[in-house]
Parts: C-alpha cells; structure tokens; sequence
C-alpha cells in the first residue's frame, strides 16, 4: 500500500520537498446517524473506512508550514477498474499528487495502488518512477473495531522497479482507533522506517482520518516523525 508520509512508499502519493507523502484523503462529511447527542459511539467500520481512503474518488488538499513556508500537496484519487498487477488480476486506484512549496510546484507524482474487493486485500502499488512495491497481508481487515483497538496488517517490500531485483526497503503498517468526539473517531495508519535500515533517514510516518460512524471521512492529517540526525522533529499536514 502506499500511504501518507513516506518518501515514494506506502499506498502513496507525495514525493519531493523533502517530504514525500503518498495517500488518499477525504474532507466529505455524511450523516451521522440516528444516536442522540448523549451517545458515544466506541465501534466503528475499518473496512469500509478503507474503502473510503483507498478505492473510491476524491480530491484533498493538505497543508503544513515549515520553516514559515507554506507547503500544500492537492491530491486526486482515481478509480481505475481491473487490472493485473504481479500476476493477478486486482483492481487499481491511482494517486496523483501536486506538491508546492510557497505556491511553486516541487513535484507531480503518480502511483497507483493495486487491491481484490469482498474482502479488501491490498497487492502492492507501483509509481511514476518505476518503483514496485509488493504487499503481503499479514492480517484480514476487519469488518469493525471497537476504539481501542489496533493491529499490524501489511508488510511491503519495495523495489526499484518490476523486476524485482533490488530491494529499496521493507515497511510494516499499522491500523490505530481512537476517541476523538461522542460520535468521531481517529483512524490511523502508521508506517514504521525501513526495516532494512538501523537508521532510516526518511523517518517513519502517520497517517490519520477522522471518521463517523459509517466511516465517513471528516478531515484528515498526516504527521512525519524525522530521526534524531535529521533534527527530531514533526510535521503535520491537515486537510483543508
């Protein structure tokens, strides 16, 4: 999968600036429900969140500053249909991402992640630089989670292109709910460093969606955790 935050990896999108964050975000509301103010929801749906995240179209921007500058990356998500990815036939969902900093454009990216439906299976993505990551499903996504809970998921290998004869990294990611409000909560995805690496210089990375009780996405952020050499510090971009 590529996702929010790493550098040309993950269920991805963003690369350049120094960041590069992949992923797919939402910032439609929906109703949320028949409940009464008074009742606080603790379940919520994971697959269909996913679902929302990574299969459906969209557009969103995220913003940050950093260093007093504003960086902004617009992002469209764009079902593509069947497939075949690493012999199988899937379905794919293509990222593109415009990175600016200070209203200059760094970088255009384009990944597309590959996936099977009933139930949602995540294969790999590949991107607009030839990387070919392979995913491996260490565990079933569940239907439904109570707030609390969280569990590993994917692990991908990451290569410098389809024939698979260089490895670039190894990434594990990771599913997260939290509490936000009576009714919302946080899902969040994190992706650890490279595996391969004592050090990874490009940190590791979190991503996370704040959802309603059918799994609507509300607003999104993405937080970038740098190693202690490059400063130790954090950057969060939040949907606009």
């Amino acid at each position: 999968m590529q996702n929010l935050g790493m550098q040309n990896l993950g269920l991805g999108i963003i690369a350049g600036l120094g960041l590069s964050l992949s992923a797919c975000v939402t910032i439609n509301g929906a109703p949320m429900g028949t409940t009464d103010d008074t009742t606080i929801v603790t379940q919520y749906p994971i697959e269909a969140t996913m679902l929302n995240i990574y299969t459906k179209a969209r557009s969103a921007k995220l913003m940050a500053i950093v260093e007093g500058q504003t960086v902004t990356a617009d992002i469209k998500v764009t079902p593509k249909g069947a497939m075949l990815f690493n012999g199988k036939s899937v379905q794919g969902g293509e990222i593109s991402t415009i990175s600016t900093l200070s209203g200059q454009v760094t970088n255009q990216a384009v990944a597309t992640n590959y996936f099977t439906l009933n139930p949602l299976v995540f294969h790999g993505f590949t991107d607009n630089t030839g990387i070919y990551s392979v995913s491996n499903q260490t565990s079933s996504i569940p239907k439904s989670a109570r707030v609390g809970e969280s569990s590993s998921f994917v692990t991908d290998t990451v290569y410098t292109d389809q024939t698979m004869s260089r490895q670039l990294g190894i990434y594990e990611q990771t599913w997260s709910l939290t509490q936000d409000s009576n009714k919302t909560a946080w899902f969040c995805i994190g992706t650890s460093g490279n595996l391969l690496l004592n050090n990874d210089p490009d940190s590791a990375s979190t991503e996370c969606y704040n959802i309603n009780a059918q799994g609507d996405i509300l607003a999104s952020k993405v937080v970038i955790t740098q190693p202690a050499e490059n400063g130790n510090g954090t950057i969060e971009l939040i949907s606009q």
